[in-house]
């Protein structure tokens, strides 16, 4: 006999993908206000113009494929994308390059795979990528926080910075842009300076990482460990990723701690607790197996750590974790659990 069934993600007991979809929007409030309260009130603008751009999206797309649009809007699973693309933009990116991102995201990565539970790769950082390496200028206007900048972004000033490119002071971005602490770093390594020289010279260096990026990443932290005990994401992908990051830059702060920074530096810096808890995690393009889920999030800490500190990017949580969605299947399928009365 022939069952119709559906492609992932599954889910046990009462437990729906509008559900889990809803409680990662949850976990992600906590580093929202964070990203607000430091960076202004951009990120709110890009959450609004990504989730309508997204549901228009997919909405096209449903109608396209003769389905219905209801029943995919309320799963969440197209406003999360959404949410996850605009959050790891910079606040004040132009409408337009958040609006391409988001309609790529969904359209590209999601719909042309047949749609929620059959996309290879994680679609936010589909998104992600393509603005990256078509917009490379743009995804660098990043703004200080604001105890550097001596100004907290508003909404008026957000909205004329988003739509228009200046505050309604006059200010540019360009003029009020800054590089991200990874990036800044890179710089100053590459003219031949030391970790601790590097991080003297620049205000956007804090304690133990980029200044309020320590306290953004702390609060993802906070997220994410609330999903694992609300159990919407388990331990395994998070751990790995984030003990192979640490394991490896240790080795590499260890043979030339002037030349590399400190494992603290590149857990709280950038995007390596967000991309931990969050984006890793997809159910969709991730490994499942238990055993299969350490490894996958292990090659994404490994992959993190040799992109920054060898590659041509700074961060490199959104390539790691799409090169990683393509060995999961192959993970997947060599990491099987034994199965109950069978050796």
């Amino acid at each position: 006999m022939e069952f119709n069934t559906v492609s992932s993600p599954h889910f046990h007991a009462h437990t729906s993908v509008s559900g889990m979809m809803g409680e990662v929007l949850v976990a992600l409030i906590p580093a929202l206000l964070g990203l607000i309260w430091l960076f202004g009130f951009g990120v709110v603008v890009n959450i609004v113009i990504s989730a309508a751009v997204a549901l228009v999206a997919e909405a096209g797309m449903l109608a396209a494929r003769k389905r219905s649009i209801v029943p995919a809007w309320s799963d969440l699973s197209s406003t999360l994308t959404a949410v996850l693309l605009a959050m790891s933009l910079p606040p004040f990116s132009p409408w337009w390059m958040t609006a391409v991102g988001s309609a790529f995201a969904i359209i590209f990565a999601k719909h042309l795979y047949g749609g929620l539970g059959y996309n290879p790769f994680n679609p936010a950082m589909v998104g992600y990528v393509l603005l990256l390496v078509s917009f490379p200028q743009e995804m660098t206007q990043w703004l200080p926080p604001s105890d550097v900048f001596a100004r907290w972004v508003g909404p008026l000033d957000a909205i004329e910075l988003v739509f228009h490119g200046h505050t309604l002071g006059g200010l540019a971005v360009d003029a009020i842009s800054h590089a991200t602490p990874l990036d800044t770093l890179r710089q100053q390594i590459g003219l031949h300076r030391t970790i601790t020289e590097a991080m003297r010279m620049s205000p956007v260096f804090g304690t133990i990482g980029g200044k309020g990026w320590e306290w953004v990443g702390l609060l993802y932290l906070v997220g994410g460990l609330w999903m694992i005990w609300r159990r919407t994401i388990t331990w395994h992908i998070p751990l790995g990723m984030l003990g192979a990051l640490f394991i490896v830059a240790t080795l590499f702060y260890g043979v030339d701690a002037d030349r590399y920074a400190s494992p603290l530096f590149h857990l709280f810096s950038g995007a390596s607790l967000f991309g931990a808890f969050f984006i890793a995690t997809d159910p969709v393009s991730a490994s499942t197996t238990p055993q299969g889920r350490v490894i996958f999030g292990a090659g994404i800490g490994i992959l993190v750590y040799l992109i920054r500190t060898f590659g041509g990017y700074p961060d490199a949580v959104a390539f790691s974790v799409l090169m990683m969605n393509i060995t999961a299947p192959t993970i997947d399928q060599y990491t099987q659990p034994r199965v109950y009365g069978h050796r």
